[in-house]
């Protein structure tokens, strides 16, 4: 066995829903502005023909399982919530042609991507990458993953979060400006997709800032809830 010079960190084990198996996280791949109506809500426009998916990436330590309390996060005084449908994916695949990427699919699950707004903006603005807007400790929140029935793709269900009991997110999935095959099949041209991976497939519109004491819960037809508090 080769030494290390420290302890190597444990592998990040997301929950699967009735089981107790563990999903290894090895990736978390985020979709950048995937509804029309919250890419509206940021100051800009999608143009599905003229334009490509772009994605950002979160470390797999930014997980944390629905149900947490997590603090709010240094450095920042706009600390957003993002709603979304993620995929899991179970089977490796590079170049994946859009009507073979269910094969990739092992399940689905509710995810948050938490965001300090004001530093993504910031760098926005100056043109330079998201990472200390997005990819931050307890940033990605994710349910229990549901695994895939049969061999169909989701792409509608009504897909919604509620701060405090009051609901500041509601839309259905089928207003996704790329679909889960459309986005399987695009990030497979760049990266072998491989089983750990995790992908955020963008937020609706409606998105907005928590405080210390709120209560988040969100939920997808037909794959469950995810809840949230801020500490």
């Amino acid at each position: 066995m080769t030494a290390t010079v420290f302890p190597p960190p444990p592998p990040v084990l997301a929950d699967i829903a009735g089981s107790s198996g563990k999903f290894p996280v090895r990736r978390i791949f985020c979709v950048g502005r995937n509804y029309h109506a919250h890419a509206a809500e940021m100051g800009v426009s999608v143009d599905k023909h003229s334009q490509e998916p772009f994605y950002f990436l979160k470390d797999a330590s930014a997980y944390v399982p629905s149900g947490s309390t997590v603090p709010y996060p240094p450095q920042t005084e706009h600390y957003h919530y993002e709603m979304e449908l993620v995929v899991a994916i179970g089977a490796d695949g590079f170049e994946v042609a859009e009507d073979e990427a269910d094969g990739l699919i092992y399940g689905y699950a509710c995810g948050l991507d938490m965001t300090r707004r004001d530093l993504q903006l910031k760098a926005r603005e100056s043109g330079r990458p998201w990472d200390l807007g997005k990819n931050f400790a307890q940033s990605a929140v994710l349910s229990p993953i549901v695994r895939k029935s049969g061999t169909g793709v989701l792409d509608s269900g009504t897909i919604e979060l509620r701060v405090n009991g009051k609901t500041v997110q509601s839309s259905n999935l089928n207003l996704l400006i790329w679909n889960v095959r459309e986005i399987i099949a695009h990030l497979s041209k760049f990266y072998r997709l491989q089983a750990g991976d995790l992908i955020f497939t963008g937020t609706p519109d409606g998105v907005g800032a928590v405080k210390s004491g709120d209560v988040l819960v969100g939920s997808i037809d037909g794959i469950g809830e995810i809840n949230l508090c801020i500490g």
